[in-house]
């Protein structure tokens, strides 16, 4: 039998999760944020039902294996069966996990409470706020009575409902009641009570009501437990010609109502002939992951667990002004000048509103051409954008309508700008847009000059805030023609003759793969003559088989492989020699690493860079990407420096092996401990306070606040 040359993605997609868990379990970062990382980790295996378990379930409905771009070695039915048996070990270690945090908030006087513990007093406010707040905002359905089950709507949570008496106990009925979570959250702040605080779940307040709900039928007891489902979220494309790009997205997202299940959880103390009626009536199958919990589900919605802990001070890390214009008046004239390349979320979103709001009211200014993937549900983006349509600017903006789970903003959007004068393109049937550039031109007398920025992230000042991400602020000319000729790819798709004459940027989905492939090579080729070569990669995924082969060739032949891989890592290289090439590392902190750099030694000549693409086939050959060179000395000096920083990492990397294991990278003893997202927080504040001449025992100072507040 051939052996298996690569970790399926999502095996490996459960191992990054996995590591989220690990964050919740250490006891080293604050209580509420290992609420949050519950949160996050919830949210990440919802997503994962609705996206991957869906695939892999149409490739075994459709038999088209090869066609979905699996792992050709993974046999989906035994990855579905692999799936079934992680999950389950992380549910139950979730489970322990909440259960030492709730002794931990205990401990702080803060109480998780339910229906079943409440006092008079409780009792009391309980009643009062289902009567003026939940009551309108339920509709009990009396299932047994109904033809089909209605509509069961994704991400909600159900309360499914038998109603008994204590003298007729097989008399039972049932009943089911959406958890209306969405329009007046989850958790409700009880009164404090001698130095106590006290929060009960919306689906307890429920609970404590259904005598009142279902008085009519006078039964005596009332048993309900929760259940969600977790359905298939891709949008299907119809093939009418009679309908546009537009309407095809539309259709798609009313058809999404009907996905198949890949999930149902309940809470295991469940009356098992209510379970056995729901999972008979949604045609639910060994297949389907049915899989029982606790009583808590959708934990995604922990990650906005009331703050109701003792006051922390603020945030280790306070996003602080790029030292290039922190005395300037205006963004641009620093661009103009020279690269900037800011680093969020240490370097403030601002920075990018603030340019953008200068092209929108200078009179100089002609255009501003940009690609959205995922806005801000307030956007300042935006505001900025059709303040320049208003200004008499020609906006274009490149909305990509199938941005998952941002499909229906995206179309709001859509409308939002049209109305304003702006020009908005929406993507291209057969290819996402997930490239982040923008270009804006203005007249300087009798010429014309262009400037803007290449980002690995969003556009999105909220999530700025959480994810780390470079951008590249320039003016370098033949970056901005680079980019021009994907905006007029965008704008005439008929042919990819723009893309394939970009001779800066690296573009997907028509030369990127060749020029990685190029790049390798070279390095492979200094190997074997005995000189040095090294590829370093910081990427989100990494699970291209081909460019994975041609990894194990470069190891083999001596290259020194540095990764830092945030999640999918599908590589397995085989043998001490290889292996003794590589360094391999997953940083999971307060952050969101989502940052992509490519570095090549080159020689000794580095080639850097940046880029919104990760090493899948999605991304190479089903995606308009960009991946941006960075040439300046001083820029790639301080990437190489943040690099080592995390390559030093010993708090917070954990190791990337063959059997998935996620141990922490030792640290020496006596050796410093080096947590690498604030340490790089440190250097740059360094560099930016080097510049206002602050004496070294105030920034020591600073060093060692930060150093407790992370505590």
């Amino acid at each position: 039998m051939k052996k298996n040359k690569f970790i399926p993605r999502d095996i490996s997609w459960l191992s990054f999760n996995a590591r989220v868990l690990q964050e919740a379990n250490d006891k080293t970062v604050p209580l509420k944020d290992r609420i949050r990382f519950l949160g996050i980790f919830s949210n990440n295996l919802d997503e994962f039902f609705r996206v991957r378990v869906a695939t892999l379930k149409r490739m075994i409905e459709f038999g088209a294996k090869k066609k979905l771009n699996m792992h050709r070695e993974a046999d989906p039915h035994a990855v579905l069966d692999a799936i079934q048996l992680i999950v389950l070990k992380q549910q139950s270690e979730f489970d322990r996990i909440w259960m030492h945090i709730c002794d931990e908030l205990q401990q702080q006087h803060i109480f998780l409470t339910d229906e079943k513990h409440l006092d008079k007093d409780q009792q009391e406010y309980v009643k009062q706020y289902f009567i003026e707040r939940v009551r309108s905002n339920i509709i009990p359905l009396l299932i047994e009575d109904l033809p089909e089950l209605p509509y069961l709507r994704e991400k909600s949570i159900f309360l499914g409902v038998v109603m008994s008496n204590v003298s007729q106990a097989y008399a039972q009925k049932f009943a089911l009641i959406e958890v209306p979570s969405r329009v007046l959250g989850r958790f409700v702040i009880l009164p404090e009570r001698d130095g106590n605080k006290y929060i009960i779940l919306l689906e307890d307040v429920i609970r404590f009501s259904l005598p009142y709900i279902f008085s009519y039928f006078n039964y005596e007891r009332y048993d309900a437990h929760i259940f969600k489902i977790t359905k298939d979220a891709e949008i299907d494309m119809d093939t009418d010609l009679s309908t546009n790009f537009v309407q095809k997205i539309e259709k798609g997202l009313k058809n999404r109502r009907k996905g198949k299940p890949t999930r149902f959880i309940y809470d295991k103390e469940m009356n098992s002939s209510l379970l056995e009626y729901l999972i008979q009536r949604l045609h639910l199958t060994r297949r389907d992951n049915i899989i029982p919990g606790g009583r808590i589900h959708n934990f995604r919605h922990f990650m906005d667990f009331p703050d109701v802990f003792p006051a922390q001070g603020k945030r280790a890390v306070q996003p602080f002004t790029h030292p290039a214009l922190q005395h300037r008046v205006r963004v641009t004239e620093a661009v103009l000048e020279k690269d900037i390349m800011l680093y969020f979320p240490y370097h403030t979103f601002n920075t990018i509103t603030d340019l953008l709001r200068e092209a929108a009211i200078e009179p100089d200014v002609v255009s501003i051409k940009i690609t959205a993937y995922r806005l801000a549900e307030h956007s300042t983006i935006v505001n900025a954008l059709i303040n320049a349509a208003r200004n008499g600017k020609q906006v274009t903006v490149v909305l990509e309508l199938r941005a998952r789970f941002n499909e229906e903003a995206n179309l709001a959007w859509k409308e939002r700008l049209e109305v304003e004068g702006v020009k908005v393109l929406v993507g291209l049937p057969n290819l996402k847009v997930h490239a982040k550039i923008c270009v804006i031109k203005r007249r300087d007398h009798k010429r014309i000059q262009e400037y803007g920025f290449v980002s690995t992230g969003n556009l999105n000042e909220k999530t700025s805030n959480v994810y780390v991400d470079f951008c590249l602020l320039t003016a370098n000319r033949s970056i901005m023609t680079d980019i021009n000729r994907i905006f007029r790819y965008l704008e005439n798709p008929k042919t990819e003759a723009p893309l394939r004459a970009c001779k800066t940027l690296l573009v997907a989905p028509t030369t990127i793969r060749q020029q990685l492939m190029h790049l390798i090579d070279k390095e492979i080729k200094l190997a074997k003559s005995r000189k040095k070569a090294a590829i370093t990669l910081k990427l989100n995924s990494l699970s291209d088989e081909k460019l994975i082969l041609k990894l194990y060739e470069a190891a083999h032949a001596g290259v020194k492989l540095y990764l830092i891989i945030r999640g999918i890592y599908s590589v397995k290289f085989e043998g001490s020699k290889t292996k003794n090439n590589v360094t391999a590392i997953s940083i999971v902190d307060q952050f969101l690493e989502h940052a992509r750099l490519y570095s090549f030694r080159n020689g000794g000549k580095e080639k850097m860079y940046l880029s919104s693409a990760d090493w899948m086939v999605r991304n190479l050959d089903h995606r308009v990407e960009a991946a941006v060179p960075i040439n300046d000395p001083d820029l790639q000096q301080e990437l190489k420096e943040i690099i080592d920083i995390q390559l030093s990492d010993n708090v917070k990397a954990r190791i990337l092996d063959d059997e998935l294991s996620n141990e922490y990278v030792p640290a020496v003893q006596g050796e410093k401990k080096i947590r690498s997202q604030l340490e790089i927080y440190k250097y740059l504040l360094q560099k930016a306070t080097a510049r206002k001449a602050v004496p070294i025992e105030k920034l020591q100072a600073v060093s060692d606040k930060l150093q407790v507040e992370s505590k």
